[in-house]
């Protein structure tokens, strides 16, 4: 973790305080922001107090774990996503309440690492917004491994037992209860949206504290913008805050555009990674009223086979036209080639497409071509680079 700390910190450096300290018309303060109108802010820093006033705003204030209302939880010491990274010891065991991303990437490194990881969720499988099939393949990956899942369970108290923390449990069996040496919050993340005089400002949120905005990045108050994990959307991604807060630099500057979200990748980095991009099937179903998908288990390609990995492909067509609308893929380096259904869907490119690009063989990203030629024929009777 010393290692990981130490590159955090000069990457920090490198690719954000110096690049913003370089830029000639950029003025860096440092301190707390709170608006006392919505032209003016108060900044707060060691000890000092100013104001600043501006015609234009951008929030991008980030995100910060959310902490459920557990029994007994304030009184046991317990990681999260932010804290993990200081953690000097392994333990011998790790309870982890939450099976989304954050739960999973951190129970596999661990497990990994010869921890007995034990995660809790709530709802009916891991990674609710994975498509079903490719959910339930990971979690057996994940089990294959020693991973422990308790589903459909929900947390009711939390208490110290010794060295060990215990946490009790509502399956559907009844009472159980779960012993760690650690415990690990991963029930997702909140908007940094407390203290910054949002009220004074006329910046309205949603029921759940996030920001509201538009497809231009503007709050309810037309003259501040938001962008990043702070606002109301469906995903929490670094490369997608970029491109907001590219959007509404862009909208703050005069050039009117709006932020395009149907083909926006992203990745769960288990190993095999779990990457998606655009529409899930019964997304397809409600908007066209029919699906036209097809999945294709991993073996069917040889670099899978290679080496030895289990997993699944998912593609997703508008049932009229056969273009792409959606790619759901687990395997090894599924993050490096997802990008490929993310340029097609905003390329409106079909299934033919796909077929009709030569792909480098023997790669993982085959699989999406292999995928693409399941509409056409059975593919675990095709021979190796098939047109």
């Amino acid at each position: 973790m010393k290692e990981v700390r130490k590159m955090v910190e000069r990457l920090r450096r490198e690719k954000y305080e110096k690049v913003i300290s370089n830029y000639p018309n950029v003025e860096l303060l440092e301190g707390t922001a709170e608006f006392l109108s919505p032209e003016e802010v108060l900044i707060k820093y060691d000890g000092k107090e100013f104001n600043v006033k501006a015609n234009n705003y951008l929030i991008a204030t980030g995100s910060k774990p959310s902490i459920p209302p557990i029994d007994g939880l304030d009184k046991v010491e317990y990681l999260t996503s932010d804290t993990i990274w200081n953690l000097e010891k392994l333990p011998e065991s790790t309870i982890i309440i939450g099976g989304g991303a954050i739960g999973l990437e951190l129970g596999q490194a661990l497990q990994h690492f010869g921890s007995q990881v034990s995660i809790i969720e709530a709802l009916p499988r891991i990674c609710y917004i994975a498509e079903p099939e490719i959910s339930n393949v990971l979690q057996e990956i994940l089990e294959e491994e020693g991973m422990k899942f308790y589903l459909r369970s929900r947390v009711s108290r939390v208490r110290k037992e010794g060295e060990k923390i215990v946490v009790e449990v509502l399956t559907k069996k009844g009472l159980d209860r779960v012993e760690g040496e650690a415990l690990i919050i991963a029930t997702g993340r909140k908007a940094n949206t407390e203290n910054l005089g949002l009220d004074k400002a006329k910046v309205d949120l949603d029921d759940k504290g996030f920001i509201k905005v538009d497809d231009y990045m503007r709050t309810s108050n037309p003259s501040i913008y938001a962008a990043g994990d702070v606002i109301s959307k469906s995903l929490m991604l670094e490369t997608l805050a970029a491109r907001e807060g590219v959007i509404a630099a862009l909208n703050i500057m005069g050039q009117r555009t709006m932020i395009d979200y149907s083909a926006t990748p992203w990745v769960v980095f288990t190993n095999p990674n779990l990457a998606s991009v655009g529409m899930g099937e019964s997304e397809v179903m409600s908007k066209y009223g029919a699906c036209t998908c097809r999945v294709i288990d991993l073996k069917t390609v040889a670099k899978a086979q290679l080496l030895g990995a289990k997993g699944l492909a998912k593609l997703i067509l508008n049932p009229k036209d056969g273009r792409i609308l959606g790619a759901q893929v687990l395997a090894p380096f599924a993050s490096e080639f997802i990008t490929e259904v993310a340029i097609a869907i905003k390329a409106k490119m079909s299934y033919d497409d796909l077929i009709n690009t030569i792909h480098v063989f023997p790669t993982m990203s085959e699989v999406l071509k292999v995928t693409a030629q399941a509409f056409l024929r059975d593919v675990s009777l095709m021979s190796c680079c098939v047109e």
